[in-house]
């Protein structure tokens, strides 16, 4: 925790402008001399007084140290305030101790979707993590996306800490509230054959309702579907969008299908899929993969790549 709470100074110290650097050593001052729960909130709500909501922007050097810091952590989505907002948290002197669990419940329990986002972030860095994880199921049962994500995307705290059933629970509800499976961290490494049948159950459902399955919801499978994953993996690729048969190739190399993907590639006529199909034969078959298929990170990098032009 501690080289996480010093990297994640030095990034704001780069950052943060003087009027609002001076702001947030003021109120870690305020933090160390014991602010109770009321004060803390406070302080967690003012930041945005002071600090900018602007992208926090890490560089992959700082984002590889930030993993090293902590492990599945990525602030590359975070926001300025959310760094601060998280600072302010990592400043208060008595984090081992219950005070410091009555004064994050207390922010937790007043906060806006902003500072629920950061509290919920700032879980990953906290000792103690088994008094969190009722809070951090919380922030996993949430139907607003921007808390969920923050509860479970970019950390390492669900796959050290939640059990299975809630695991499970967190997977399915990213598939429903439209979240990026593909940054819960650990996901590769926590699939099970209840939680591909789970998937393969939704599945079923959105094709009953005429629906597209999520493209995501093949991360669930791997070898773990058996026959019926196969079978439902087939379909998409014969039936399924765009997009959806990109997701199924993986998802068929995933799920140990290598000569069957090499025979479909032979016979397929549309480039993107063609594409993915060689990539997932290479070996590009991990959950990463599934950030090119994001609608999301697609639109990002085309706006990165014209403001570079």
């Amino acid at each position: 925790m501690s080289g996480a709470r010093e990297l994640l100074g030095e990034m704001l110290a780069t950052r943060l402008p003087k009027p609002a650097s001076g702001w947030l050593a003021a109120a870690t001052a305020q933090l160390s001399k014991g602010a109770d729960a009321e004060q803390f909130a406070k302080l967690v709500s003012l930041s945005s007084r002071y600090v900018a909501k602007q992208p926090f922007a890490p560089t992959s050097a700082e984002i590889g140290r930030a993993f090293d810091a902590c492990e599945g952590w990525n602030p590359e989505r975070w926001s300025l305030l959310d760094a601060a907002r998280v600072a302010l948290v990592l400043g208060r002197p008595d984090l081992e101790e219950p005070t410091a669990s009555e004064a994050l419940e207390e922010a937790f329990r007043y906060g806006d979707v902003g500072e629920l986002g950061a509290l919920y972030r700032s879980l990953q860095f906290l000792p103690r993590p088994e008094q969190f994880v009722w809070r951090a199921g919380e922030g996993c049962r949430s139907s607003m996306r921007s808390v969920f994500e923050a509860a479970a995307c970019d950390n390492g705290f669900p796959v050290r800490n939640f059990a299975d059933l809630a695991w499970r629970q967190l997977v399915i509800k990213a598939l429903f509230v439209e979240a990026p499976l593909w940054r819960v961290y650990g996901l590769d490494t926590r699939l099970d054959p209840e939680l591909a049948r789970m998937a393969l159950d939704l599945a079923e459902e959105r094709r009953s309702a005429k629906r597209q399955v999520q493209p995501e919801l093949w991360l669930c499978l791997a070898t773990h579907g058996g026959e019926r994953g196969m079978a439902s993996i087939e379909r998409e690729l014969a039936r399924g969008n765009t997009l959806g048969r990109r997701a199924a190739a993986i998802a068929l190399a995933r799920a140990g299908g290598l000569k069957r993907l090499a025979e479909l590639l032979e016979q397929e006529h549309e480039p993107a899929v063609a594409r993915t199909m060689r990539d997932a034969l290479a070996g590009r078959i991990q959950q990463t993969a599934f950030r090119e298929l994001d609608p999301n990170e697609q639109a990002t990098k085309r706006q990165d790549d014209e403001t570079t032009r």
